[in-house]
Parts: C-alpha cells; sequence; structure tokens
C-alpha cells in the first residue's frame, strides 16, 4: 500500500464510520416498530397501570399512570395478538397488525362488574395467608433476567435537584426470594443542583428489594385486614384487601382468587418523625402464566442536618439557618424486557462493592439511549424534570449532552 492510498483512507475514515452509524440506525429504524397509544376507560379517563404485550412471547409494557405506553416489534410480530388487561376492566385483544393500521391508537377498556358474595365465608386475613402462602408457586421463581429501566430524583428543600437514570440487567429470582445479582448496562444523568448531596451506602436497587414487603415477608398479625373492594384482572376475580396499623402504615394487596396472585402491592410507612414511604409494585403475567415485576414507584422522604456552609451563607444573607433540611428520593421503574432462559441469565458484578448509584461511572452512550424504548413520561417523571428544569430553566436533554461523558 503506497503512501497516497493510505492519506486517502485515512481522509476517508470519517466519511466510511458515519455510513456504517447510518447503515444501522437504518437497519435498527426497519427490523424495529413501534407500538405506542394511550388506553382509557369509557369515559374517557386514562387507565393506569395496564399490561399491554404479546404474553406469549413476553413482549410487551405497563401503562404510565396516565394511560399511556410503548414498546418495540419486528416483522415477526404482525400476525401475534396484542393484549391489554387492567384491574377492574375486560381484557382487551387485536392483532399487532390491526393496531398498526389504526389512525386514532386508542384503546377503550369496558368496566367489568364483579360481585364476589361467596368468599364471605373466608376472612380477608385468610385469603391473605393463602396469597402469602403459595407466592413462591405464583411467581416467577427461577433465575430470570429483567431489563430494568431505573430512575431516581434526588430531593432537597423540596425541589428536583439531581436526576440520574439507568438501563440494568437484574437476575432476580422473584419476590419469594432476593436478587441475585446485577449489571449496570447504561447511565445517564442531569446536571446536578444538589448542596447537600446525600448518599445511599447501596444502590437504589437494593432498597427496592428490601423496602418490598413480600420479600422481607408480612406479619399477618401486625395488621388489622380488610376487604375493601372486588374487581377483576385478565379473567380472574380480584379481591382488594388492606392491612392497617394504629400508626397509619399500610399495606393494600390486590389478590386474584383462582389462584391466590398477588398483582399489586401498595404500601405506606413511617419511621420517625420526618421519615416516610409510600410505594407501588405491579406484576404482570409472563408467557407461563408467572408474575413477575413489571413496574415501581416509590418517594422516600427524610431531614438531614444543614451543611455548616449553607448555614453560613443563610446567615450572612440575613435569613435564620434551619437545623435540617427536608430531603427526599423519588424513584421509578419500568421493566422493559423479560429473559427467562436460563443459560443467557447470566448478568452479575455490580452486587459487589456496592454504592450509591451515582458513584457507578459508566461512559455516555447516546446512540443506546436514543434508540431505547423509553416508556412515555409520567405525571410523576414530568414534575420531577419540570422542577429541575425550572432552577436554570436548562432542558433535561441538554443536561445529559454537556453532564456526560461520551463514549
Amino acid at each position: 500500500m503506497n503512501l497516497n492510498t493510505t492519506n486517502l483512507i485515512h481522509k476517508l475514515k470519517p466519511l466510511i464510520l458515519l455510513l456504517l452509524f447510518m447503515s444501522s440506525s437504518f437497519i435498527f429504524s426497519q427490523s424495529k416498530i413501534s407500538i405506542e397509544g394511550l388506553v382509557y376507560d369509557i369515559y374517557a379517563y386514562p387507565v393506569p397501570y395496564s399490561s399491554i404485550g404479546i404474553s406469549k412471547k413476553n413482549i410487551g409494557a405497563s401503562a404510565t399512570e396516565d394511560g399511556s405506553f410503548s414498546f418495540f416489534v419486528s416483522k415477526k410480530e404482525f400476525m401475534d395478538t396484542l393484549k391489554v388487561s387492567s384491574i377492574g376492566f375486560e381484557t382487551y385483544k387485536i392483532s399487532i397488525q390491526d393496531f398498526i393500521k389504526l389512525k386514532d391508537k386508542k384503546i377503550v377498556l369496558k368496566d367489568k362488574i364483579t360481585e364476589l358474595k361467596e368468599i364471605s365465608i373466608q376472612s380477608s386475613k385468610t385469603i391473605v395467608k393463602n396469597a402469602l402462602k403459595k407466592l413462591k408457586a405464583n411467581t416467577l421463581s427461577s433465575k430470570h433476567k429483567l431489563g430494568m429501566l431505573y430512575r431516581r430524583w434526588s430531593v432537597e428543600d423540596k425541589i428536583c435537584r439531581f436526576f440520574i437514570e439507568q438501563y440494568i440487567d437484574v437476575v432476580d429470582r422473584g419476590p419469594s426470594s432476593s436478587i441475585y445479582g446485577f449489571k449496570i448496562r447504561h447511565n445517564r444523568t442531569s446536571s446536578d443542583y444538589r448542596f447537600v448531596k446525600n448518599l445511599q451506602n447501596k444502590h437504589s436497587l437494593q432498597y427496592m428489594e428490601w423496602n418490598n414487603p413480600l420479600r422481607k415477608g408480612i406479619s399477618l398479625g401486625a395488621y388489622k385486614w380488610k376487604k375493601i373492594k372486588d374487581t377483576n384482572y385478565d379473567d380472574d376475580d380480584i379481591v382488594v384487601i388492606k392491612g392497617s396499623k394504629k400508626n397509619g402504615n399500610f399495606i393494600t394487596l390486590y389478590i386474584g382468587l383462582n389462584a391466590a396472585k398477588i398483582y399489586r402491592l401498595d404500601m405506606f410507612k413511617t419511621h420517625k418523625e420526618g421519615t416516610s414511604m409510600d410505594a407501588i409494585y405491579v406484576y404482570k403475567n409472563n408467557n407461563e402464566k408467572k408474575l413477575y415485576l413489571s413496574y415501581h414507584k416509590r418517594e422516600y422522604t427524610f431531614q438531614v442536618k444543614t451543611p455548616e456552609h449553607i448555614k453560613r451563607i443563610m446567615t450572612q444573607t440575613g435569613k435564620k439557618p434551619k437545623p435540617f433540611v427536608p430531603v427526599a428520593y423519588r424513584h421509578e421503574v419500568f421493566v422493559l424486557n423479560l429473559d427467562d432462559n436460563s443459560k443467557t441469565t447470566k448478568s452479575k458484578g455490580d452486587e459487589y462493592n456496592q454504592r450509591d448509584m451515582t458513584l457507578y461511572k459508566l461512559d455516555y452512550n447516546q446512540h443506546f439511549w436514543n434508540n431505547l424504548s423509553l416508556p412515555p413520561e409520567t405525571k410523576f417523571y414530568q414534575k420531577n424534570r419540570e422542577e429541575l428544569e425550572g432552577l436554570f430553566d436548562v432542558p433535561i436533554e441538554t443536561q445529559f449532552k454537556y453532564s456526560n461523558s461520551n463514549s
């Protein structure tokens, strides 16, 4: 190879790389088709946390609290059936091909009235006990990999001041056991406007696991159980039972009567003055009718001592220093992919030497984030984004661009 040829290749290298990138993006866009829409009831109200997808292939998503959903399919799924299930509504089915043809991508679910008079002979406590007893049998308890989008907002003095988002491969064994391992694949953060910068001792994923009453074990005798309503989900009759404590803490379980499945858990608890947590865990069926985690949201509020430099600034500006600063972590988790093939569930490594999720350093891969099937923005997400952007009028995408190192 002569010198002129070498120089020509060197000059053309950027163009070749650009063409390869454009080609890969084109192939991706041709092989993946976005399925997105809205789920409403007959009164035009959004239906939150619906299960949408092709259950036989473990492809799909959960609707947001606003009823919106989004995920990718390939042409191989065109003849498959899109199934939409939600607690309190009749199951809706349509072929993927017919859904794509719809001009208005709105799915309207019909109410399903349920009266479960026959269960009156069973106490609420007995129903809960039976569901907990069958938890392992009803959930995906063998090792499986969850493709998880984990979002956390750091709130200080009641305003969101920092955001981190990670895509994590999580090897789980279901709520009757513990998380086996995890590997953070991608990471991006906003600008950091925190002045306290509180750090957790573990990754937030660990606290999601520890705070789940199904994993910790529910002490039946510690709660007063009461049935609050009857409903249904995916052809299963559902009874909603609330367990309450005198201090205001509670757990609400959505239990199917056909097989005693727990489809959803809501909870609220306080620890000490100024500290509280509320959370939601939503589960959906895989292709073998075993439940796995689909969506999670929680907010943990607490107080920390005001840093000395902040006290000095407040004093210098004529303000009385506060002894404590109210802080919070707001979390939102979407499971975007499920892989229950035991041969491929080997993502481990980051569960060792755990630390706050902001201390895991990865390069920012903008191509990955641009092509990931991100869920539609929830009201929860929008509230936090608007608080964060409103501090200095900097859009979140601009913050991503300048706050992360590129790969």
